[in-house]
């Protein structure tokens, strides 16, 4: 049987699928009491991080997820955000 789905559409689904699963494990991380089990379910985040950014690497490099450069300003100004959250959720 033929593949019925495109490159870009199997790499899209691919990569929202590991989009969901990212944030589901990060949700469950907040939920968990036992520490084995947060350290588990944290390496399975990371990896299906990981994971995550390869696609989209791959997804970039066939110019199937257009990205623009951000100006150096705006980058300055996000990471100036970052940390003042950061400063006040400590």
């Amino acid at each position: 049987m033929p593949n019925m789905f495109t490159e870009k559409e199997l790499l899209t689904d691919i990569l929202h699928t590991e989009k969901e699963m990212t944030k589901t494990y990060a949700s469950n991380c907040t939920e968990v009491a036992c520490p084995q089990l947060r350290a588990m379910l944290l390496r399975n985040m990371t990896e299906c991080s990981e994971d995550q950014f390869s696609v989209f690497e791959q997804m970039k490099q066939r110019n199937f997820y257009p990205t623009k450069t951000a100006p150096q300003q705006e980058v300055q100004t996000a990471k100036q955000a970052m940390q003042t959250l950061k400063g006040e959720t400590w």
